[in-house]
Order: structure tokens, then C-alpha cells, then sequence
């Protein structure tokens, strides 16, 4: 993105509170968006996995299936496949998390049998299930395509195209897009897991599972179970809860059928699967993130090139991260790894904080320090004894992702954008480039008369 100054146009408009509570405080690019509705169904949302697929083998111990589903958590549609299939509630593994409302395809395996028939899930077709020596993990895919389409413009779509291809125009000027982690990450309907996931870090599970029965998101978003939350939190009868929380919220349930038995709250946290007690620690991770991108845009620090206690992290021929090694950047080699980033062979990269990670250094490395002193916690923390199954070492994510080829064109009233991203960057995060939902400017700083002293040689009686 370069050196940034207050007086350049990214800095025009103000992100609204719900981004700003996420640590995302700040557009890529000036001009000005046209608001539009996203995901008005899950058709406006389509998300095809562009898979790593696991080395087929007739004798293989897993199975792995693509599935093309309509409006399913990820969690949930796993769990789903698991009861179908008749395997351990937590046997079904997948390479990325996909949007809820969404119509997404992508893969999942476990050991066990193939399905002879399709599953029979509402809203969820078997595309192909063949067996593999070796089953998926998170990561192990290369990215997604998006087919995405706004609809409710608040203008025409012609007036929309125009605006849209001055922010594309834009966003190739600069280099790329703020890889911020996403509204997704910490929970679209009540972004919250950020919260528990800072317990989690603190060693407080007992907070942790409070938080999660009983937050209510910062924006006073109303949502389903509000009225549960609100009695829980105040009669704390976790049988009396049972009876008041939607059936359908699984996880919350699954605490308080725990608590009601009497187990402590460290035991019902334990009950969750280890993948969405894992999720809690990556969303804190990731607020920490977003917030040290905020940090370093506001401190002028450049996204497109290193400076001197970065980190880059080297980028293979198809545009995917090579590995999770991280290169120090020093006066040494800062010429080197300038030259590495401006050739596309390298991006700088930014902390996913974890108990292996290095100290401070340099001026990103103060901004980091800044930011988790603020959040009460430090590196050593997230070996997490309290919860050691989910500790993390830490890695490395780029705070750029380079702007990728965009279709965007008119579809009746409405507007289509096509692209692929790599894994890990967030489709949402582009579109809010072009939509900017809910972002006020940021008015001028208005001009100052420098009026000079009654006697100086400007005084004019």
C-alpha cells in the first residue's frame, strides 16, 4: 500500500461499529462505496473449494467426501455427516471453514465406510466420496472461488459499475486488500467467540462458558435466543435454561446438559468439540491481528514493503504461502526482502500470536507488545494449561492479499462479482471495499487562519 499520510483517500471514511469492535478500522481505498445487500439468500453467496484432495488409495483407511450444501455452519453440516454416518460426534474433518448462508461445496473425510447412497441431509447433495490413504486438516486446500451478488443498491446498477471499477481501479493502484480476518471468523450472528476465546487465553473457562451462554452481540444486533441469554445470565438454573434455549442451539446446550448435572464449568467446556474450542483461540488471535494491522496502518508503517522487525513470508508459483517459516527482516537483509516482496516471491507478514512466538523487535514488534499488554495477556499464555489440547504456537499471516482478477457485471438489478481468493483471506473483506455498508466520512480537518500577535510586524492598526 506504500507510506500512508493522513491526507490520503483511504482515509475518508470511518468503518461502522460493528467492523470497529473486530479491529477493523480502515478501507484500502478512498472512494466511495455503493451500499448494496449481501447473502439476501444463500444463492447470493456461492463458495466452491479449490481443493488439495487427498492421494486416492481402494485401500485407503479414510474417506472423503465433496458435498455441495445450502445454509450450513460448518460445525453443524460435520456433526450432521458424523450422526448420519453413525461415526464419533467429532470423526468428520474438513480443509476450510465455509460461510453459513451460503451455498458452498467442499470437503470433508473420517475413517470408516463409504456411504453406499447419499446422506439424506436437508439442503446437502454428496457430489463424490472415494477412499484415501490420508485424511484432510485444516489448511489443506488452496483456496476458494466466490460468485457473489449484491442486491438492494442504493443505486442503479450502471451507477453502481462505475463506482465499483473506480474502486477496482483503486484497489490495482495499491497493491492489494487489508487481509483482515473477517466478520466470519468471529461468529456472523453474534460475533462473540473473540470474547470466550480471550477466557480461553486467560485460563478462565468458567468465564469462557458464561460468556458464551450469555453474551449478547456489542451492537445490540436482536437475535433468536436473546430472551435465554437474558434469563440465564440472571437465575443461573441450568435445567430451567434447558427449557428456554431454542432447540436448535446445539453448542449452548450441549454447556448447560453439563452444567445441569453438576459438572463444573471447565468439564462442560471440555464437552465442546476440540475444533470449536480450538475456533475460540484462533478468533482471539485474529482480533489481536486485525488490531496490529490497524496499529501499523495508523503508525504510517507500509503493508507493501517490510521494514526493519518485520517478518516475511515467502510465496510459492501458483500464489499459495510456502510453508509456515517466517524470514526476519533486519538491516542485513531488509534490500533482499524489499526485492523478494516487490517481485511478487514474498508478502510481509503479520502475528498469529502463540507461546513460540518471537519477541519484540522493531516497530512492529512494539505495536504488538502494545496491543497484548492492552489485552492482559502474553505469548507464554497461549500453552493454555488449563486447556493444553488447544494451545497454540503461533504463525504468520500476510497482511496483504494482491488484488485478484475481478469480474463485475450487472445481473437485472443487482451486481456480480466473480473471483478466486487463497486460503484463509475473506471474501467479505473485498466486497466491503466496494460496498462500504454503514462507513461515515471522515470530515476535513478544517483550515487554520494563522493570525499573527497584536505588535509582531503583521499587526496591521
Amino acid at each position: 500500500m506504500g507510506q500512508v499520510d493522513e491526507s490520503m483517500p483511504s482515509d475518508r471514511w470511518r468503518p461502522p461499529a460493528a467492523e470497529l469492535h473486530i479491529g477493523m478500522e480502515f478501507y484500502a481505498t478512498g472512494a466511495p462505496g455503493v451500499a448494496g445487500r449481501l447473502k439476501t439468500t444463500a444463492d447470493d453467496f456461492r463458495v466452491t473449494e479449490i481443493s488439495s484432495y487427498p492421494y486416492p488409495d481402494p485401500a485407503g483407511a479414510f474417506v472423503v467426501l465433496r458435498l455441495a450444501s445450502r445454509d450450513w455452519e460448518q460445525h453443524e453440516l460435520a456433526a450432521a455427516v458424523a450422526q448420519r454416518l453413525r461415526l464419533p460426534r467429532h470423526a468428520v474433518q474438513w480443509a476450510g471453514t465455509k460461510d453459513r448462508r451460503a451455498v458452498s461445496e467442499r470437503l470433508f473425510s473420517y475413517r470408516g465406510a463409504a456411504p453406499e447412497r447419499d446422506l439424506g441431509l436437508r439442503n446437502v447433495t454428496l457430489v463424490e466420496a472415494y477412499r484415501a490413504r490420508d485424511g484432510l486438516v485444516l489448511g489443506h486446500h488452496y483456496g476458494n472461488t466466490f460468485e457473489l451478488t449484491v442486491g438492494e443498491l442504493a443505486t442503479g446498477p450502471t451507477e453502481a459499475l462505475l463506482a465499483f471499477r473506480q474502486t477496482e481501479r483503486e484497489l490495482r493502484d495499491v497493491g492489494g486488500i487489508p487481509n483482515f480476518f473477517g466478520p466470519q471468523r468471529f461468529g456472523e450472528v453474534r460475533p462473540i467467540t473473540q470474547e470466550v476465546g480471550r477466557w480461553v487465553v486467560r485460563g478462565d473457562l468458567a468465564r469462557a462458558v458464561d460468556v458464551y451462554l450469555t453474551e449478547r452481540p456489542a451492537d445490540g444486533t436482536p437475535g433468536v435466543g436473546d430472551a435465554a441469554r437474558q434469563a440465564y445470565a440472571e437465575h443461573r438454573d441450568a435445567a430451567r435454561a434447558l427449557r428456554e434455549f431454542p432447540r436448535e442451539y446445539r453448542f449452548e446446550r450441549s454447556l448447560l446438559e453439563h452444567l445441569a448435572r453438576g459438572h463444573p464449568p471447565e468439564r462442560a467446556f471440555r464437552a465442546l468439540s476440540r475444533d470449536l474450542r480450538m475456533l475460540f483461540v484462533h478468533a482471539f488471535q485474529a482480533l489481536i491481528f486485525n488490531r496490529w494491522l490497524d496499529a501499523r496502518h495508523t503508525a504510517d508503517l507500509p503493508l507493501d514493503r517490510p521494514v526493519e522487525g518485520d517478518r516475511i513470508v515467502r510465496v510459492a508459483r501458483d500464489g499459495t504461502v510456502r510453508g509456515p517459516d517466517s524470514v526476519p527482516v533486519g538491516p542485513d537483509n531488509l534490500t533482499e526482502c524489499s526485492d523478494l516482496v516487490t517481485r511478487g516471491r514474498a508478502l510481509v507478514a503479520g502475528p498469529l500470536v502463540g507461546f513460540e512466538s518471537p519477541g519484540p523487535d522493531g516497530l512492529p514488534g512494539e505495536h504488538l507488545e502494545s496491543i497484548l499488554r492492552q489485552e492482559g495477556v502474553d505469548r507464554s499464555m497461549f500453552r493454555l494449561p488449563s486447556a493444553p489440547e488447544v494451545a497454540s504456537r503461533g504463525a504468520w499471516r500476510p497482511v496483504l492479499v494482491p488484488t485478484p482478477p475481478l469480474s463485475i457485471d450487472a445481473a437485472g438489478d443487482r451486481v456480480r462479482f466473480r473471483f478466486a481468493l487463497p486460503k484463509g483471506a475473506y471474501a467479505t473483506v473485498v466486497l466491503r471495499e466496494f460496498l462500504k455498508n454503514g462507513a461515515a466520512p471522515v470530515p476535513s480537518p478544517s483550515p487554520v487562519t494563522d493570525l499573527a500577535p497584536e505588535g509582531t510586524p503583521g499587526d496591521q492598526r
